[in-house]
């Protein structure tokens, strides 16, 4: 169906929300081109997009629709799949509180029972919620840390984990079927939805707080904390001030505001999320900023090193947090030598190098934390193995598993832990990250993330990773040794000039290996119109690591502004 026809197919609608039927009616045609020509699609168990009408739009038409195909698709797993129901929660966005709500209402008119969260709650905390009521399914409405004129939509499977591919194509060619979304029931039995809140929360922060290993160690420093407007300020703050730590919420950040108007950016990676912060910080004296995303699974930091605020990216922060809890565990004799450590193709080599030292089994997983939870159910249904920790560059971690998730009030208190552990020696966190490079390696990483919105810019990403797929590139200064594409499922030797397969979900990603532990990926982001690609390298110190780094990237961007 052309653009126009659905164009036409919405505007004939009678019955259509009047905030849309006005929007529809002052677009112009290059705006509804943009918002029909195609439909949003899952990514990585996930559809997020603008808000608006069409196709191509977050909406509550579009909500209606995923939630049936959803609930069609749950009700088919097992006879007592309508009475486990599913969980259901929100972040702080422009419609969250409708859209969760609506997707209530189509599952009870389904039959199944559903749990809805009285008012907005973290993602990890909907991860436990699915676990604790033995649920077959989970929803969480959140757009994470995407600009305030987003939402999005993501599930979960019976284990607290987001849908892994195989499954949400299920889910996808249910939603499929599905042809009249303007007419999708929702107004019967109401009564199967019940509210969940305090009583929850408590369960699931006595879990949180089950990962501290040293409760008795001298707490001195002060920490400041933003969840940059979302769901962080539920639980943050009061989960650390419980345990001891000295914790100062920027009040200004600590509202429910869809508009993030108190902030210059909603994403923790970026620098601009920290800046009200950190004035706040030097104001009171604080060594750390703790920064959460809008829907509280990741964790940002800032830590004050030599008068000035220095940004761990999460590779760091990751690192750090794992380090920490492997020496931690080994000195109180609580590692388990059966312990897994999971990270992923574009996070960065070193956390595997510490977990092995340690005795650690690693696996490597695609991008998307849904392949360490389910990494997690491998080790409990099959006991092979204990989960130790999971970690992936774009700041989230997990530090226990009784969420399948990450976790930002997990990694919050492992690294407030932290810090107060090496501020007992007499080193901040930065001496501590640079005493770890300097044991291991001076491992740096970095990203670019090539924004191409539009049909067009679509259109473009595609052609750089068929460029890359398809070409056999040089870098000056490299070796390629290896490169793997993900999609086809070939690894290419080109040491030995063989061809192999990769065990890992099909997915359109590119991994080239260099030598001397250097590399770089190319990915197109699940949920949002830009290439994102990653750069490791390994130096033998900070300088040669640093020129490195960017001589890797100068030159793969080079390659990539060729591609017209």
């Amino acid at each position: 169906m052309g653009y126009l026809e659905k164009v036409n197919l919405w505007k004939n609608n009678e019955h259509l929300n009047a905030e849309l039927r006005q929007e529809l009616d002052n677009m112009s045609d290059d705006e509804l081109k943009e918002a029909f020509t195609n439909d949003l699609q899952f990514g990585t168990a996930v559809i997020r997009g603008i808000l608006g009408v069409g196709t191509n739009r977050m909406n509550i038409y579009l909500v209606e629709k995923a939630t049936l195909g959803f609930g069609r698709y749950l009700r088919g797993l097992c006879p007592d799949a309508l009475e486990r129901g599913v969980a259901i929660a929100h972040d702080n966005r422009h419609k969250s509180v409708e859209f969760s709500r609506v997707a209530a209402e189509v599952l009870s008119t389904l039959g199944f029972k559903v749990y809805l969260s009285e008012a907005l709650r973290p993602t990890p905390e909907l991860s436990f919620a699915v676990r604790h009521y033995h649920c077959i399914g989970g929803i969480i409405v959140t757009a994470s840390h995407n600009p305030k004129e987003y939402n999005g939509y993501k599930i979960y499977d019976e284990t607290g984990c987001q849908l892994v591919p195989d499954d949400a194509a299920k889910v996808v060619a249910e939603i499929n079927k599905i042809d009249d979304y303007f007419n999708i029931e929702h107004d019967k039995n109401h009564d199967l939805i019940q509210y969940y809140g305090e009583d929850l929360d408590k369960i699931y922060i006595e879990n949180c707080k089950s990962i501290v290993l040293r409760p008795e160690q001298k707490k001195s420093l002060k920490f400041v904390y933003t969840p940059l407007h979302g769901t962080g300020q539920v639980f943050a703050p009061q989960v650390l001030q419980s345990v001891g730590y000295d914790v100062y919420p920027l009040a200004c950040q600590m509202t429910n505001d869809p508009d993030f108007s108190g902030v210059k950016s909603s994403n923790p990676e970026s620098p601009l999320a920290y800046d009200e912060a950190i004035d706040f910080a030097k104001k009171i004296g604080a060594q750390i900023v703790l920064c959460t995303d809008p829907d509280g699974d990741r964790l940002g930091i800032a830590v004050k090193h030599n008068g000035e605020y220095k940004l761990f990216t999460g590779n760091q922060s990751g690192t750090l947090i794992l380090d920490y809890i492997l020496r931690t565990r080994k000195e109180l004799g609580t590692l388990p030598k059966d312990g897994y450590v999971f990270t992923t193709n574009v996070s960065s080599l070193l956390p595997q190098v510490i977990a092995k030292k340690y005795g650690m089994k690693v696996e490597i997983t695609l991008t998307g934390f849904k392949f360490i939870g389910e990494k997690a159910r491998i080790l409990e249904t099959t006991g092979k193995g204990t989960y130790v920790f999971g970690f992936e560059e774009s700041y989230g971690c997990l530090v226990k598993d009784f969420v399948r998730d990450k976790d930002s009030i997990q990694a919050i208190l492992m690294l407030c832990e932290a810090a107060e552990y090496y501020n007992n020696k007499g080193m901040d966190l930065v001496e501590a990250l640079n005493a770890i490079y300097d044991e291991y390696g001076y491992y740096y990483e970095t990203i670019n993330q090539i924004e191409l919105a539009s049909l067009d810019g679509l259109a473009k990403i595609q052609r750089i990773m068929d460029f890359f797929r398809t070409t056999d590139i040089a870098i000056k200064g490299f070796k390629i040794l290896e490169k793997d594409d993900v999609k086809l499922g070939i690894k290419t030797d080109y040491e030995n000039d063989k061809k192999h397969k990769i065990n890992l979900p099909s997915s359109n990603v590119i991994k080239y290996y260099l030598n001397d532990d250097n590399w770089f990926v190319l990915r197109p982001s699940g949920t949002e119109p830009k290439l994102k690609v990653y750069y490791g390298v390994k130096g033998k110190d900070d300088k040669d690591a640093t020129a490195k780094l960017k001589d890797l990237q100068a030159k793969v961007l080079e390659i990539i502004n060729l591609i017209k």
